[in-house]
């Protein structure tokens, strides 16, 4: 038997970049708590064949397609998705991209692009659920963070500001939501096995070095950040608000 505290049958869960990766579990995991959950991303075919995958598995499952980083179809798509299947009570802010190149070289509209999509893309999203939340006086918001919130690695440096953005942004959000009954809470993933990091994890001595670095000795597994993510949308984190829980098998406790 579910615990309670953790059930989030009649719940609807809005998660953002999730056709695939670390999102596609998160929501998968949401849906087997109970969630009737919402995929969304920008390429119709793969929120397709993500939504026909988890229905399969008995979910309850719809799909929505919007760019994070466009106002006029965020404005659009999501009254239209909250009409049909309810208000969102649990948002999880998933969506990003990654891209690499020294500062010195780093162009500015790629730069511009990341910032974009990992840091707007995530307020305009929250901006525009929110709202119905504050009506409600319920919500929970999950930002997916990183590592690199409180790190850096050389080529990153424009997800890491980004991320490190999140981190504060989530705080600023719990600093003025929180009087709403709203959490909000951040997972920071580490090193994990995803269709991003597959450039890494094949490079043998960026995968090795991983491993070393871990204390866990190896990379996650998206499945592992199910825990993490139900965790923050149940009643069991209602007095949790502006934290960021890391899922990183242990790699920020060690030198």
């Amino acid at each position: 038997m579910t615990n309670p505290l953790f059930d989030l049958t009649g719940r609807v869960a809005l998660v953002t970049g999730s056709y695939q990766g670390l999102g596609l579990a998160i929501a998968r995991g949401l849906g087997l708590a109970g969630a009737t959950v919402v995929l969304n991303g920008r390429n119709e075919e793969k929120l397709r064949r993500a939504v026909s995958a988890l229905a399969g598995d008995g979910l309850k499952v719809s799909g929505c397609c919007f760019d994070v980083s466009k106002a006029a179809q965020i404005q659009e798509k999501i009254p239209a998705l909250e009409s049909e299947v309810g208000p969102v009570d649990i948002l999880v802010n998933n969506a990003g991209i990654q891209r690499r190149s020294p500062l010195e070289q780093f162009e500015a509209s790629v730069w511009q692009e990341v910032l974009d999509i990992n840091l707007t893309g995530l307020f305009l999203v929250t901006q525009q659920v929110v709202h119905g939340m504050i009506a409600r006086k319920s919500g929970k918001i999950i930002n997916i963070c990183s590592l690199m919130c409180e790190m850096a690695r050389p080529t990153v440096g424009a997800y890491a500001a980004a991320k490190g953005g999140v981190k504060m942004l989530t705080r600023a959000m719990t600093v003025e939501w929180g009087k709403h009954n709203i959490q909000v809470n951040g997972i920071g993933p580490g090193y994990f096995a995803t269709e991003m990091n597959r450039p890494l994890k094949e490079d043998p001595n960026f995968d090795a070095w991983i491993r070393s670095r871990t204390p866990a000795g190896r990379w996650g597994e998206p499945p592992e950040l199910v825990g993490a993510a139900v965790f923050l949308a149940s009643r069991a984190s209602d007095f949790v608000n502006g934290q960021i829980i890391y899922v990183d098998g242990g790699i920020l406790a060690a030198l």
